[in-house]
């Protein structure tokens, strides 16, 4: 019986890369809402199987500017509190450490380029293992404090708190593991803005984006892999 998996998207070129095909495995159709033009009110909190909130260019708690946000943080806050399967990746993640009460924030630095992670005991014990040693892709201005309830898998120096999880149904990602690294020029151009005013290198970013997203895409694919599964013994 196939079931149904809804992302919302921020931002065309952050998809759901390596995830997609996971999913697909795992026996489920995906459904794509563009938040901002696609209705959320739409969208059931509870009898929707499995959300997955991506990232985005803007602020979790820029209501005033997006008002869409309303209704996203509305759903997440209802499906958080029903503890039903919600995965969240950097403003995603964001979004739903915004709707379990905890406070979010910019972070010391801009943290935009590959990098490891460190891992927590926890996070060794999780889906997330598969990340060990194998650098990520970090582009963020945010952070967030760990939400009450939630178990910290990961952090970087710039940021402590990179992946939390509450469960098996629930995970927040500050990191792009998803990322397919065949459409980084997509993010180089559609951040260009963003880059240019870090002062990065997109020359730099594109190279150590050929030097570690095959392992990345190997990594990140069994992550999401046994997370799904793991949703299938809850």
């Amino acid at each position: 019986m196939l079931r149904t998996a809804v992302a919302i998207r921020h931002v065309a070129f952050e998809g759901l890369g390596v995830i997609e095909p996971a999913l697909r495995a795992a026996g489920y159709t995906v459904g794509v809402y563009d938040a901002g033009v696609d209705a959320l009110g739409s969208l059931d909190p509870v009898e929707t199987e499995l959300l997955i909130v991506l990232g985005g260019p803007i602020g979790a708690d820029q209501e005033d500017r997006y008002p869409f946000l309303r209704a996203e943080q509305d759903l997440l806050s209802r499906r958080l509190q029903a503890g039903r399967p919600t995965l969240g990746i950097c403003l995603g993640a964001q979004l739903m450490a915004r709707a379990l009460g905890a406070e979010v924030y910019p972070g010391p630095a801009k943290e935009i380029g590959w990098s490891r992670l460190d891992l927590t005991a926890e996070g060794q014990a999780s889906p997330l293992a598969h990340l060990d040693g194998v650098p990520v892709l970090h582009w963020h201005g945010d952070t967030f404090d760990l939400p009450p309830g939630a178990v910290r898998l990961a952090g970087t120096e710039i940021c402590p708190n990179q992946a939390f999880a509450i469960g098996r149904d629930v995970l927040g990602l500050q990191f792009h593991g998803e990322v397919d690294v065949q459409d980084i020029e997509r993010w180089l151009i559609g951040h260009a803005a963003e880059i240019a005013a870090a002062g990065i290198d997109p020359n730099a970013l594109r190279a150590d984006s050929r030097r570690h997203g095959e392992a990345l895409k190997r990594a990140g694919a069994r992550v999401f892999r046994d997370w799904l599964a793991g949703l299938d013994r809850s």
